[in-house]
């Protein structure tokens, strides 16, 4: 599918976020606010990319566009919130670093809550469909990504540098040897009877 320019006037931001299913660290987030016309043919959803068409776009997108923000929001945040508020509360943190503020905003998903009185629309698989959440998408996966990189020097037993805090079944299994890392989120319970998620804090998600 070809990606979209929105129709809305004005200067329009994208927000996506990345780590939302995640059993460790951060969820994060990341805003653009991008040129209308800009575009780059290998520009997508994140996950629909290689990981050096990320790594190479990322430094572009933020060269090329008009403002960005990425925000992180900690285990523990997600914890005493739930993952969905922590999620779009990334998001909000990530849209107060543009500059200027946007006069419209293009959320990926369907679930968020308005900023700043600013008008919005919520775009189930956005990061798919239009430039500016396909470009928030790729630098909120890409800075999540290289976070768990770098965690992974300090808890190299739960495989993060390879599943980014997923649950793999490498890290499932290391959960049932070494417990929970300070980095973990308490609320995302894996069950040792069938090694499933579990998400208590927010039964919508």
């Amino acid at each position: 599918m070809r990606l979209l320019h929105p129709t809305e006037p004005g200067l329009v931001a994208g927000t996506d976020e990345a780590g939302r299913g995640s059993l460790a660290g951060p969820v994060t987030a990341a805003a653009v606010l991008w040129p209308d016309g800009l575009t780059h043919p290998w520009l997508n959803d994140s996950k629909k990319m290689s990981k050096n068409q990320r790594e190479t776009l990322a430094p572009w997108i933020k060269e090329n566009a008009i403002s960005w923000g990425i925000s992180f929001v900690s285990a523990q945040e997600i914890d005493r919130i739930n993952i969905l508020q922590a999620s779009i509360k990334a998001m909000h943190l990530s849209l107060d670093q543009l500059v200027p503020t946007p006069d419209f905003v293009l959320v990926d998903g369907n679930r968020f809550k308005p900023w700043k009185e600013v008008p919005y629309r919520c775009e189930i698989k956005g990061d798919g469909r239009f430039w500016a959440i396909a470009a928030a998408s790729v630098l909120a996966k890409t800075a999540r990504d290289a976070y768990m990189e770098d965690l992974h020097q300090t808890h190299p037993e739960y495989g993060w540098r390879e599943n980014k805090g997923y649950g793999t079944k490498k890290h499932r299994e290391a959960l049932t040897v070494f417990g929970q890392s300070p980095y973990h989120r308490l609320s995302f319970k894996v069950k040792p009877e069938q090694l499933a998620i579990s998400f208590e804090n927010d039964e919508n998600i």
